[in-house]
């Protein structure tokens, strides 16, 4: 049992901060140097330390003291304070030990002043040039002067300055190079730089040297471990002519972590907060012309992290603890307690990274430790094992106060006190009935109850003991009348569309509100979301309405009903029976010009036989989906094929089936792919064919043209034939159109309205088809060969003649008299839009469809004068019971102008109304108009020339109807 430590809990000493492996600057102003410890703990701990393995007494050590639990060194001395340190923290519960640290200071010395030898070197030759570093102590960073300049010499793909050595690689000599190099070491910690003497560099010109492979020269170890969280740096560098170029990979293939830096021209790779996925093979690649080198090396993950959970065991109890640590090589295990070695002996078992303690005791009490040692450090985890001893005792988990069961079913009623050591448990119903026997009372103390009856109703008392004491907790046990469902769902069968009921109803302890759920297919009904389903009933009904039944609906329903004390439920299956689902797979075979060969395979038949199948047909010609004829030509629910029949040749046709069932008519197949019919001799021949008409010397023929579709191949045209009435021979011409519907055949030497016999035939690539029926036609008749006769006219007005003349007699069929402008078939003629007073002369000639005939004699017709421009003036109008009396000016013509013969009155109800004219000889009027409406009237003069100027718009307000 675990437990968190919180301020007020009383425990042993856990770190909060431990030391860690330091490495100090001694520069003179540094007097004192600070090692962290910190513990939590109460009460609050007291700290002591060792050094390399022997107490430090702060008390007498002028060098050492305590500032809480941290150690502080005065005036410290590299040999005699540097070690390995270690902080160990006590209080009442026990004792820890921190994990061990190793202090160092940082120091650099002076390097030797003895000069260095001369280097020689040929041109495109490698060098490397030894730094040979100082005895010195701390992080170092190594850099290199060239010729005594102020700055640095600058690293990139043919230099490079290892961190690790401290050496300078040039992997391919230039002419420049030659000069004094020194090397210049700084300690990073204390801030020092120190310079070696000058190594002089002589560059040979008399020999080059020749092109080379890459030869890596810096690289990283084949191992290396890497703690977690850390940053680990790798070098490589190779010599080469030319100059190598260096690339970085994972021998895996994984792409590179995002995070990485690669600098100096890719000669170091650097992977900042290493974490395990970092782990791995890399591969270092230097690659020129002349070939390629690898240099590889494993980084392996390295983790510090184990802990282990404090312990609050009660007496007698058993004790495991498992402490973990990754490391390669695998670590070894120790156990302290208290900070001293812990031994296995009797009850106490440590076998690997486990320790058990059997029966734990009082005695056991107090801070344990596990560390974890290989070479590359020790590790430590710390937890506190607390022995508890207390009598039973139900606060936190007494008996359940009132459990509520149905008559028949089965309690558990549990009893779990707190003690240390565990309580022995009894039952008691009442005060004085004390509950045995084995199968009411289980071996964790839980009482247990089968067949529950009324007479099990009471209270329940569990008493719990152990060597510190007693204590008891009840509670009460109420029996129900167990739910059951009188009125169950039935399985039922529905059509698509219907709404139906399926109930659901219960006998229950009155007592009891019954809870109703619907299950559909196993998922719960939302009915928030369900427009098809609705519960009805209240109480101890909750039936399921289910409206406008959809095929979906098919399946399985369960009505649940939940009270407070059992659960019971009720299963009905719904069949949903609807029209046939579309057929599927139709296929098309066997095409012939007017058959094809169908099969299909049966959708689904929702619950009811297929009956028939029912075949549609669509082309390019047909107005949408048209039922076609089959063989057989009612195809049977059981039958997939059928045979399509009078079909049109060289027609795209596609092709659907659609299902019938006692329900309906389903949805249709998908249709078809487009196929067309096979060619055939074409079977229908034109209809509609006559003639007549034209020219002199001309027989015409007409007909309707067969429609495309049934024109059943390529190349359809027609052929015309005709002879004289009572010849034998006829005369034949064929047209390559399939869109002709006329044909004019010319010549001189027929006689006006000659009788022929005409047919016409059809004919496509595969042969000709049958012709029409034979039909008389008549030639063209000859144009009219008399003029009109009695050809008279008159003026109308200043813009109008009306011509008469009687017809030329009917030898001349056909006659359709003409005009300058209008072209009549009556024996009058109104010619309209002329100018006023102007003479026109007129003739009047016969046409028929052969042409014109001779003019009739001219004759002269003068158009009248115009009607005055003057319109009526002066109006005055008075109103008095629904009479208007209008009064105007009389309107007197120019010498120009038809003289005004009398008045016209226009008068109506407003805009919309019906018109009314009145003619007057007069100049006034009285006009009967109802009340309740607007009127506008206007005037105008009356001549021969026709209607003069109108007044304009004169408008009479509606009279109230008083």
């Amino acid at each position: 049992h675990v437990k968190h430590l919180n301020q007020s809990t009383r425990h042993g000493p856990v770190f909060t901060q431990e030391p860690s492996d330091s490495i100090f600057p001694l520069s003179t102003d540094d007097k004192q140097v600070f090692i962290n410890c910190k513990a939590k703990g109460n009460p609050p701990p007291h700290y002591r330390w060792k050094v390399d393995g022997r107490e430090i007494n702060t008390e007498s050590d002028p060098n050492y003291s305590l500032v809480e639990g941290n150690l502080l060194i005065n005036n410290p001395h590299v040999i005699n304070h540097g070690g390995v340190y270690q902080c160990i923290a006590t209080n009442t519960f026990g004792t820890v030990v921190s994990r061990e640290a190793k202090v160092q200071f940082a120091f650099l010395q002076n390097f030797s002043k003895k000069s260095r030898n001369m280097v020689s070197v040929r041109e495109g030759q490698a060098v490397v040039l030894l730094c040979g570093p100082p005895p010195h102590y701390g992080e170092i960073k190594y850099s290199w002067v060239f010729n005594g300049q102020r700055s640095f010499l600058q690293q990139d793909a043919r230099r490079f300055i290892s961190q690790r050595t401290g050496n300078l690689y040039i992997a391919k000599v230039e002419a420049s190079d030659a000069g004094n190099y020194t090397c210049a070491v700084r300690n990073m910690m204390t801030n020092a730089t120190v310079l070696s003497s000058p190594t002089p560099v002589v560059v040979r010109r008399d020999v080059v040297m020749g092109e080379y492979e890459p030869k890596i020269e810096v690289q990283f170890p084949d191992t290396l471990h890497v703690s977690k969280g850390s940053s680990v740096k790798l070098e490589c560098f190779a010599l080469g002519n030319p100059v190598p170029s260096i690339s970085w990979r994972r021998a895996d293939g994984n792409p590179l972590p995002g995070k990485i830096k690669i600098n100096h021209s890719s000669g170091v790779l650097e992977i900042p907060y290493f974490r395990p996925e970092d782990a791995g093979v890399y591969e270092c690649v230097a690659e020129n012309s002349r070939g390629r080198n690898i240099a590889r090396g494993q980084l392996i993950f390295h983790s510090k992290n184990h802990t282990l959970k404090d312990a609050h065991m009660a007496i007698d109890a058993n004790l495991q603890w498992e402490c973990k640590a990754i490391g390669k090589p695998r670590p070894i295990y120790r156990w302290l307690k208290n900070g001293q070695p812990l031994t296995a002996e009797g009850r106490i078992h440590a076998e690997a990274g486990r320790l058990t303690i059997s029966r734990i005791s009082l005695l056991d009490s107090g801070m344990y430790q596990c560390v974890a040692d290989n070479e590359h450090g020790a590790v430590y985890a710390s937890a506190e094992l607390k022995v508890v001893a207390s009598p039973p005792d139900f606060t936190r988990r007494p008996v359940k106060k009132s459990t509520v069961i149905q008559r028949g079913g089965e309690v558990v009623l549990e009893c779990r006190p707190h003690a240390s050591p565990r309580a022995t448990i009894s039952w008691w119903r009442g005060v004085q009935v004390h509950l045995k026997g084995l199968q009411t009372i289980m071996e964790d103390g839980t009482l247990r109850i089968a067949n529950i009856s009324k007479s099990d109703e009471g209270r329940y008392i569990c008493v719990a003991r152990n060597h510190f004491g007693t204590s008891s907790s009840s509670g009460t046990l109420v029996v129900k009348e167990p739910t059951k469902i009188v009125v169950p769902p039935l399985s039922l069968d529905a059509t698509v569309g219907q709404s139906l009921v399926l109930p659901c109803q219960v006998s229950s302890d009155t007592s009891l509100s019954p809870i109703f759920k619907w299950f559909f297919n196993g998922k719960a009904i939302d009915f928030s979301r369900q427009e098809h389903f609705e519960m009805i009933g209240l109480g101890f009904a909750g039936d399921l309405m289910v409206r406008n039944i959809q095929l979906k609906h098919s399946g399985k329903y369960v009505c649940m009903v939940h009270t407070e004390v059992d659960t019971v439920s009720a299963a009905a299956d719904l069949i949903v029976r609807g029209p046939p689902s579309a057929p599927e797979g139709l296929v098309v075979t066997d095409i012939t010009d007017t058959t094809v060969q169908l099969s299909w395979g049966s959708g689904p038949d929702n619950h009811s036989p297929v009956t028939m199948y029912m075949v549609q047909a669509r082309t390019p010609f047909s107005i949408g989906w048209q039922t076609v004829r089959t063989v057989p030509d009612s195809v049977p629910g059981q039958m997939m094929h059928a045979t399509v029949t009078d079909l049109n040749p060289w027609v795209d046709y596609e092709f659907r089936v659609v299902a019938i069932n006692s329900v309906g008519v389903g949805e249709p197949s998908t249709p078809s792919k487009q196929i067309r019919t096979k060619a055939a001799v074409p079977k229908v021949a034109p209809v509609n064919v006559s003639g007549g008409g034209g020219a002199r010397g001309e027989l015409v023929i007409i007909w309707e043209p067969v429609p495309e579709e049934q024109q059943s191949g390529e190349d359809f045209g027609y052929v015309v034939a005709f002879r004289p009435l009572g010849s034998s021979t006829w005369i034949q011409t064929v047209l390559a159109s399939p869109d002709a519907s006329r044909y004019i055949y010319r010549n001189d030497s027929i006689a006006p309205l000659s009788q022929f016999e005409v047919k016409v035939g059809v004919y496509n690539i595969l042969g000709e088809g049958q012709f029409s029926q034979v039909v008389r036609v008549f030639s063209a008749e000859e144009e009219p060969s008399k003029a009109p006769s009695r050809v008279w006219g008159h003026a109308v007005s200043a813009s109008e003649i009306e011509v008469y003349w009687e017809p030329i007699l009917p030898g001349s069929s056909n006659g359709r008299q003409h005009a300058d402008r209008v072209r009549v078939i009556n024996t009058t003629a109104l010619l309209s839009g002329l100018k006023s007073s102007t003479v026109y002369l007129i003739s009047v000639r016969a046409q028929n469809s052969a042409g014109l005939g001779p003019c009739s004699p001219a004759f002269n017709i003068t158009t009248k004068k115009p009607p005055p421009s003057q319109p009526p003036g002066n109006i005055e109008w008075n109103l008095t019971n629904s009479k208007v009396f209008l009064n105007w000016e009389h309107v007197k013509a120019m010498e120009n102008e038809s003289e005004v013969t009398g008045y016209k009155v226009v008068y109506r109800q407003n805009w919309h109304g019906r018109t009314t004219v009145l003619e007057t000889s007069k100049t006034s009027v009285e006009l009967q108009i109802p009340s309740g409406e607007d009127y506008l009237i206007e005037i105008k003069a009356l001549t021969k020339g026709g209607d003069g100027t109108s007044s304009g718009h004169i408008r009479i307000p509606k009279m109230s109807s008083k």
